[in-house]
């Protein structure tokens, strides 16, 4: 069993990590790379609270030397690993939401905050959260502090061992990184393509794969790392039988 991790460093690194731990072969191959962006972060005084939607916004602001004025307000994160990174940054008041944008703004309009949030963003955003709690009264100010740049293409290596059938599966994490893949494989023959099976983080996930005749889907029943790692483990086992 073999499988092809496409996220971003040093999160693909990780995953080939636990996969291994379940027993299961992985290389990677990140579709994207993250890219810290000069930005001016507002002063800190006046702001309730801050929201991420992704780590990488705060090893961003991390590497900017920009978290310090922000560590004694609550942070709200899309999701447990993120919620994971802000206490490792020295955030002490964390509440982490079910991994989604929605469950987010949920989480945020529950608690009740008084006054503007803070959100340090990526360039390229699958949601609106200043207007989504707009509805909710909440003002919210967007800083962009990071950019996920596209790494548009495959090793020779790596595209002759997907033709091949060298891979039982490739773990997807973003909607961008399936539009990356997709663009990247043109060239992949029906069978190769029929074969390929995806392991998905979410249906929005899949939708380019979907459109790009990619017919093996399985989508996670989370959208978190350790649903997709149950998801990697129950698939395997199925392939293989055991």
């Amino acid at each position: 069993m073999k499988m092809l991790v496409t996220r971003p460093e040093p999160d693909a690194q990780s995953s080939v990590a636990r996969l291994g731990a379940l027993g299961i072969e992985a290389v990677a191959a990140p579709l994207m790379v993250r890219r810290t962006l000069s930005f001016s972060a507002p002063p800190a005084a006046g702001f309730s609270a801050v929201a991420v939607t992704s780590t990488n916004a705060l090893r961003a602001l991390a590497e900017r030397e920009a978290l310090a004025a922000f560590l004694h307000l609550p942070l709200f994160a899309v999701g447990d690993r993120t919620a994971h990174e802000a206490r490792q940054l020295g955030f002490t008041e964390v509440y982490a939401a079910g991994g989604t944008l929605d469950t987010l703004v949920t989480a945020i309009a529950r608690a009740r905050v008084e006054g503007p949030i803070f959100y340090a963003a990526g360039k390229h955003l699958s949601g609106d959260l200043a207007h989504a709690l707009a509805a909710h009264g909440l003002m919210v100010v967007t800083t962009t502090v990071y950019d996920m740049v596209a790494q548009p293409d495959l090793s020779s290596e790596v595209l002759g061992q997907i033709e091949a059938g060298a891979f039982d599966a490739v773990l997807v994490y973003s909607q961008r990184t399936a539009e990356i893949f997709c663009a990247a494989t043109t060239s992949l023959s029906p069978d190769a393509r029929k074969n390929l099976a995806f392991i998905c983080l979410s249906e929005k996930v899949a939708q380019p794969l979907i459109g790009a005749r990619f017919n093996r889907l399985y989508l996670s029943d989370h959208p978190s790392e350790e649903a997709m790692m149950s998801l990697a483990l129950a698939f395997a086992r199925e392939q293989t039988g055991s």
